[in-house]
C-alpha cells in the first residue's frame, strides 16, 4: 500500500505526510501539518496550524483539527494540538489550537472514539480510550482521564478536571472536578461509581466492593469533609485505586468538586 492523494486536495507545501496515508477528495492539509502514517482522511477534512495528527487515524468529512481556539486572547502565537494514534474522529468534529496564554497545546491521547459534532476546546488534556458521543464538548483547559465516557451533548465547564474511568451522562452541564470513577447524571450532579464501566473493564468485585465503601465514606453527610477523607485514607491505603480519589481530591484545582445533588 502506498499513499493516495485525490487530485482535489490541497496539501500546502511544507506540510508532512507520512507512510501509507489515503487523504481523500478536498481535503485541505496546511503547511506546519504533519500527518502519521496509515492514517486516513475520508474526504472535506482539514488539518491546519501546527497540528499533529497520529498514525492509524480516521477522520471522517468536515472534521476541522487544528483550526484557532475560541478565546479573544489569542494572538496566533506558537501554539499547536497533537492528537495520538488510532483515533475515530467522526464528521463534523472540532479539536482546536493551545493559545499562548495557557498551556499553548491541545493534546489528544491515543484510542479514543469521537463522534458527530463532539469539541476539543483549547489548552485541553484528553487521555487515551476516551469516548465522545454525539456533540460532547469541552470548554478550554479541561482535562480529561483515561476511558472517561462523555454521553451525548454533555460540556465540561472551563478548567474543570474528569478523572480516570468516569462516566458523564447524556446532556449534562459539569461545572466541577469530576472524581475518578466516578458517575454524573443527566443534571450534573455526581451519582454514584460508574459500575458499569468497571466491571466491564475488568476490575474485581473486591476492588469494586473497596471503591464503593469509600465512596460513601468520603460523601457521607456526617461530619467534616476533611475528616472524612483522613478516614478513608487511614482505611484504603492498601488501596491505589482509592487513593487516585483521594490524591485528586486534595489536588489544587480551578473548580469545585462535582458532588451528589443534595437534599
Amino acid at each position: 500500500m502506498s499513499t493516495v492523494i485525490h487530485p482535489s486536495a490541497i496539501i500546502e507545501q511544507g506540510a508532512q505526510i507520512g507512510a501509507d496515508v489515503q487523504i481523500g477528495p478536498l481535503c485541505h492539509i496546511g503547511a506546519k501539518a504533519r500527518i502519521g502514517d496509515r492514517a486516513r482522511l475520508v474526504s472535506h477534512v482539514s488539518v491546519l496550524g501546527q497540528t499533529t495528527l497520529g498514525e492509524e487515524c480516521i477522520v471522517h468529512p468536515f472534521a476541522a483539527l487544528g483550526s484557532p481556539p475560541q478565546d479573544f486572547k489569542y494572538k496566533g502565537g506558537d501554539v499547536s494540538l497533537v492528537v495520538g494514534a488510532r483515533n475515530v474522529i467522526r464528521e463534523h468534529v472540532t479539536m482546536h489550537l493551545g493559545t499562548e496564554g495557557a498551556r499553548a497545546i491541545t493534546r489528544v491521547g491515543s484510542g479514543g472514539y469521537f463522534m458527530v459534532g463532539s469539541h476539543v476546546g483549547h489548552d485541553c488534556i484528553v487521555g487515551d480510550n476516551v469516548v465522545f458521543a454525539n456533540n460532547a464538548t469541552l470548554g478550554g483547559e479541561v482535562t480529561i482521564g483515561d476511558y472517561v465516557i462523555m454521553g451525548g451533548l454533555s460540556a465540561i465547564h472551563q478548567k474543570c478536571r474528569v478523572g480516570r474511568y468516569a462516566f458523564v451522562g447524556g446532556g449534562a452541564p459539569v461545572t466541577g472536578d469530576i472524581i475518578p470513577y466516578g458517575m454524573v447524571d443527566n443534571h450534573g450532579y455526581l451519582a454514584g461509581l460508574n459500575l458499569v464501566g468497571l466491571k466491564r473493564r475488568g476490575f474485581s468485585r473486591d476492588l469494586i466492593h473497596d471503591l464503593r465503601a469509600a465512596y460513601r465514606l468520603i460523601f457521607a453527610a456526617e461530619g467534616a469533609f476533611s475528616e472524612r477523607i483522613g478516614d478513608a485514607s487511614r482505611l484504603f491505603e492498601h488501596r491505589p485505586e482509592v487513593m487516585e480519589i483521594i490524591d485528586f481530591v486534595k489536588a489544587p484545582a480551578a473548580r469545585p468538586l462535582c458532588g451528589p445533588e443534595q437534599g
